[in-house]
């Protein structure tokens, strides 16, 4: 009888959701050891993680070791410009191929964020679910994975643009805006709601850094 093994845990997954997650920021440094004691893993799979991570310019050399890499200026503009214009077409198939039931959970989201207004930790991590949603909705599997490349190097901005004061109340009215287009099939309108407030969002953090 063959016996059952305990699946394997993914050490590139569970590093990349301790940066997505904060646990660790922009500058941070990730040591082999330390992190296999944290996810249980040997350093083997860890080391290789941290290869891959390296690889995507998610992780950054400092003399010998490897921390968290930060985006600059330029980097950060770049990133917006590739984002608003891939947000936008999610936002645009969405309202072209997202079914009735999609379009629901969007509108409960928007609602349900509501209550997280003054929280922006928390309204974050609701936001990233609210946009995973609308490139899921998009139906375009080569456009969520592009979109999913783009939102792993969003992890290395070390402030949200939701800390800014009023940021949050603005920013849920516009995705009850974005909403509202995808569920009347107004695919211009989509596309732009949501450019629009991705370039909001961009300024609001241009705001944030100048004040930092």
């Amino acid at each position: 009888m063959t016996e059952l093994r305990p699946p394997q845990k993914d050490a590139y997954a569970m590093i990349l959701e301790a940066i997505d997650s904060g646990l660790y920021r922009p500058g941070d440094r990730l040591v082999e050891s330390e992190l296999a004691d944290r996810f249980g893993v040997s350093r083997t799979p860890i080391r290789e993680a941290l290869q891959r991570l390296e690889t995507q310019s998610l992780l950054a050399r400092d003399g010998r070791s490897l921390i968290v890499a930060s985006l600059d200026h330029n980097q950060m503009s770049e990133l917006y410009a590739v984002r608003t214009e891939l947000e936008g077409l999610a936002a645009r198939l969405a309202a072209r191929h997202a079914t009735e039931e999609e379009v629901q959970v969007l509108q409960d989201m928007v609602e349900e964020d509501r209550a997280l207004v003054n929280d922006p930790g928390a309204l974050a991590r609701a936001n990233r679910r609210f946009h995973k949603m609308i490139h899921l909705a998009s139906h375009n599997r080569f456009l969520v994975q592009q979109l999913d490349l783009v939102h792993r190097s969003m992890a290395l901005m070390a402030t949200t643009s939701l800390a800014a004061q009023g940021r949050g109340e603005i920013a849920l009215a516009e995705h009850s805006a974005i909403v509202d287009a995808i569920g009347r099939r107004d695919e211009d309108a989509a596309y732009r709601a949501l450019r629009d407030h991705i370039s909001v969002a961009f300024v609001t953090r241009l705001k944030l850094d100048a004040q930092a």
